[in-house]
């Protein structure tokens, strides 16, 4: 198989990670809230809990990733993981046979047992990226499709869980109705990792080597100063972009009194998404990744300046505000995606040690609890300004939500502009590194 279909097969699996990350991204805590009718607060404790050990679980699996005898069998670690994924996403939406601490603390261990298995096989999906080509463009390519396939499931995801659920569930728009959703998911996906597993293929090839230990991992991972910077860019962008995405579900319930055009809204930002990775693509190309990072984030600064200035009281204007806000934000993630993989060479010309399921280990880590952050502040934020579940918010809850939304965003933003600027990775680094490295 020449070099591009076999990329591109292989960034498919994207797909079916993304039918599990984005339901639980865009659904989940509105689950909790709406169909489980947990406290806010309370929802926000358990997605916050699990987000955390999330990232400590995809540390200990990249860790685990880098024995260079593991890496040869990523793909049947993909095969093979793929089946327990699917059922905890099915675990993670079954509603608690009862009520009171033994209901959350179910709801709880769901959620912990879908992170975990999820950590497992993607970590190791992830890393090997870094071993499918080490050409930056390729890189890049892979970055790319990645993301198209990625946000083709944020669409399916969007605009299909409530009504492909409801469906398979009998026609309630209710628990059941999400835990319809999921086991269709879970079924679409491990389908497509199965494939992707098996038909997995590497052109890095390494002889085999000691395994770092851990202390040793995090010493050259910390001496790195390309994946420090990026990945403190990174947390910051997370925060920002979770807020505001969380909140959209809740917005337009509570905003707008039309909780069916949020959905709509969250599977045409998804389109977008898929629109907007090739003009990044090309954007890349011209000006480089790293500068492509400020002009993503100084139009995602302009939006949000814009609707704390603006309330938007209409369903069609705040769709087409979120749109455009999320052709921004895609070009964050791209910039992302396409640089981690360079920090792996970078790590190993300035420490002599090459380590790479630890990148993403430690990498999903911090994004996990950026997630964590974000998520614990629109809990204990709409908390604070008096929010409850399914009835009808005062005027000043609405004004105290909405400030949550715009301003926490925002200065998150801002600070993940000042980190990128000190990272090293400018245009042309990536390749003058690997030029030196295959000289010395």
């Amino acid at each position: 198989m020449s070099i591009r279909p076999r990329l591109l097969l292989f960034a498919f699996g994207d797909f079916a990670f993304n039918l599990y990350w984005q339901s639980i991204m865009l659904f989940l805590l509105f689950y909790y809230t709406e169909a489980l009718a947990l406290p806010v607060e309370t929802a926000a404790t358990i997605y916050t809990i699990a987000t955390i050990w999330d990232g400590v679980a995809n540390f200990i699996a990249g860790t685990l990733a880098d024995r260079r005898e593991a890496s040869r069998h990523y793909g049947k670690v993909l095969m093979l993981g793929s089946l327990p994924l699917g059922i905890a996403c099915v675990l993670t939406y079954l509603p608690p046979p009862i009520a009171g601490f033994w209901g959350i603390a179910f709801v709880l261990v769901g959620h912990l047992l879908f992170r975990t298995a999820y950590a497992a096989v993607n970590i190791p999906y992830l890393a090997m990226s870094a071993r499918i080509s080490t050409d930056s463009k390729d890189r890049a390519f892979i970055a790319g499709m990645r993301m198209l396939f990625g946000t083709m499931a944020w669409v399916l995801v969007a605009r299909g869980t409530v009504p492909l659920g409801a469906w398979l569930s009998g026609g309630a728009v209710s628990a059941s109705a999400y835990l319809g959703a999921a086991i269709l998911f879970a079924i679409v996906g491990t389908a497509i990792l199965i494939l992707v597993g098996a038909t997995y293929r590497e052109e890095l090839v390494t002889p085999p080597t000691p395994r770092p230990s851990i202390a040793a991992s995090l010493r050259s991972l910390a001496a790195n100063r390309a994946f420090v910077t990026l990945n403190l860019a990174m947390m910051a962008m997370i925060v920002a972009v979770t807020v505001l995405n969380k909140s959209v579900l809740y917005y337009f319930k509570y905003f707008l009194e039309d909780e069916a055009a949020g959905q709509t809204a969250l599977a045409w930002m998804g389109l977008v998404s898929a629109i907007a990775v090739p003009v990044w693509m090309l954007l890349q190309r011209r000006i480089g990744t790293r500068s492509l990072w400020f002009l993503a984030a100084s139009l995602c600064m302009a939006g949000l300046i814009l609707f704390a200035a603006i309330r938007i009281d209409r369903a069609d204007v705040m769709q087409f505000y979120l749109v455009a806000m999320q052709a921004m934000i895609v070009g964050l993630h791209f910039v992302f995606w396409a640089m981690l993989p360079n920090t792996i060479e970078y790590g190993e010309h300035a420490t002599g040690l090459r380590v790479e399921g630890a990148v993403f280990g430690l990498a999903s880590l911090l994004q996990r609890v950026a997630i964590g952050i974000a998520t614990a502040i629109i809990g204990f934020g709409f908390g604070s300004a008096g929010y409850v579940a399914n009835v009808h918010q005062s005027e000043a809850t609405l004004a105290a939500m909405r400030w949550t939304i715009a301003l926490a965003p925002l200065g998150f933003l801002a600070l993940s502009c000042a980190l990128m600027l000190l990272n090293p990775l400018g245009r042309g680094a990536h390749a003058r590194i690997v030029r030196e490295m295959a000289g010395s």
